[in-house]
């Protein structure tokens, strides 16, 4: 599968460990062989020019691909997005046990009760800001769409910064601790509905194009003034 106001600070204690799928890995071979096998392989392993191999791939990217229905694509080259799953949950689960069942990381349980929304702000904005900008809203670099975050939720956005999903960087836990994704993740969740105790918002769409908003209306009613006071009176 190829490759999405002043806080108070709260000290992390958060576990992050390792689930065991809960699907029917031999529902999901089936599944895997209508579904994936004409790019992945009748033994996942690949298939050259289509798509990678699962070996490996672990459960984690999975349950990532499918449940924001990134896979499958309509065609490998295309970039994955995000759209409604084509599979129901509890086909997604069985696929994801297979897979699962090749080896590598297993799907996540992410407990963010504890994580602080202070530390993940500051986090974010070192690590992740920079593509989908400051208020998780997402927009484009070269050779990519950045997704929006506000979709996506803790499980998987702990998943992706582990897989690193199609252009994006993958953070090993040296990078990124647990802990530190988990306050990620609490942060993004704030970002859906964050505070805003004055001022006009302009749809939470970040400070660099917000700016360039106030800047345009200032242009306008400058160019307004010079405009009225520039009228010649009648004669």
């Amino acid at each position: 599968m190829r490759r999405v106001a002043c806080l108070a600070l709260v000290v992390t204690v958060v576990t992050v460990s390792g689930a065991q799928a809960a699907g029917d890995p031999r529902h999901g071979r089936e599944l895997f062989r209508t579904g994936c096998q004409s790019c992945h392989g009748v033994d996942a392993k690949g298939v050259r020019g289509n798509g990678p191999s699962l070996v490996g791939a672990g459960a984690a990217a999975a349950d990532f691909y499918l449940s924001t229905g990134r896979m499958p694509l309509d065609q490998p080259v295309s970039q994955p997005v995000r759209t409604d799953p084509p599979y129901n949950p509890e086909a997604i689960d069985d696929l994801v046990a297979y897979i699962g069942t090749l080896g590598g990381p297993r799907v996540p349980r992410v407990d963010l009760s504890h994580a602080s929304i202070s530390r993940g702000q500051r986090l974010f904005t070192e690590n992740c800001a920079a593509c989908h900008q400051i208020a998780g809203r997402g927009g484009v670099m070269a050779g990519a769409f950045v997704p929006t975050l506000l979709e996506a939720t803790p499980r998987q956005i702990y998943e992706a910064a582990r897989i690193g999903p199609y252009v994006m960087p993958k953070f090993s836990k040296k990078q990124l601790s647990d802990d530190e994704l988990a306050s990620i993740a609490r942060y993004i969740d704030y970002a859906k509905n964050p505070e805003n105790p004055g001022g006009w918002e302009l749809f939470d769409i970040g400070p660099v194009p917000e700016g360039m908003v106030a800047w345009l209306i200032g242009l306008f009613a400058l160019v307004l003034v010079i405009r009225v006071l520039g009228e010649r009176e009648p004669e």
